[in-house]
């Protein structure tokens, strides 16, 4: 426990330092809600709750890069190998640099999902608990997600095309620019192979007060998380993290 704390504090200090990516992620989607929620009131019923969570799935997937990067910097400043010289274990150093990572979603979609109620008009219908679960139960898939990421590529380039392009098709197949109802028939049929689907589903779901549907997304979430994070601990822990692979 001393030794993820004691990374904990210094990957806050860092993402203290370099606030920059999580304001943009904060406030283009505030910004993009209060616009386009007129064209959504018209055009789709419930357009409330769809531009809202729309848009927080969207913008809380192109934060991935933040996780990613906290792992990747470390390759990229040759750090990364003294930290698996010391007696930290894989799982420590993960766990030490994704607390901090993991507040930051957590701030973010809190944030907006607070603004979505006292803003843009969202009126839950369910108990406030549905929407913790949601929110915690999202924020560590994607954290799960951008780890397994910043063991793969090579460059924050790479990274950077990885979590726009990747943002872009995960929240578009999940239905949060458009209705997956709306989407042409050969979309709806693969949508739900997409975590945006589930994770949309998901908070849509918690919204309205449904458990059963909320619960089940996020269910479906957690093996998500779970694979990616033991995909994750796996690739680093052989060898993947060395900043020569980079």
């Amino acid at each position: 426990m001393r030794r993820i704390a004691a990374l904990a504090r210094h990957n806050t200090l860092l993402r203290v330092r370099d606030p920059g990516p999580f304001l943009s992620y904060l406030l283009m989607p505030m910004l993009l809600m209060a616009v386009l929620k007129p064209l959504y009131l018209r055009a789709i019923p419930g357009g409330t709750s769809q531009v809202a969570t729309g848009m927080l799935v969207m913008f809380s997937v192109l934060a991935l890069h933040i996780v990613g990067a906290a792992t990747l910097s470390e390759r990229g400043w040759h750090t990364w190998e003294r930290l698996r010289a010391t007696r930290a274990t894989v799982t420590e150093l993960l766990l030490g640099k994704s607390i901090p990572v993991y507040a930051v979603l957590l701030l973010q979609q809190v944030t907006l999902t607070g603004y979505g109620i006292a803003v843009i008009g969202v009126r839950p219908a369910g108990a406030w608990w549905l929407l913790a679960v949601a929110i915690g139960v999202w924020g560590a898939t994607l954290l799960a997600i951008g780890a397994a990421l910043a063991a793969v590529v090579r460059s924050h380039g790479e990274l950077h095309a990885i979590c726009d392009i990747g943002a872009l098709a995960v929240t578009t197949l999940g239905g949060a620019l458009v209705p997956v109802a709306l989407l042409p028939p050969w979309l709806q049929q693969v949508a739900p192979l997409s975590p945006g689907y589930w994770a949309l589903t998901m908070l849509q779901a918690a919204i309205r007060g449904d458990v059963h549907r909320t619960l089940t997304a996020a269910g479906l979430l957690l093996i998500v998380a779970a694979v990616a994070g033991v995909v994750a601990c796996a690739r680093l822990s052989r060898g993947w993290g060395r900043a020569t692979l980079l």
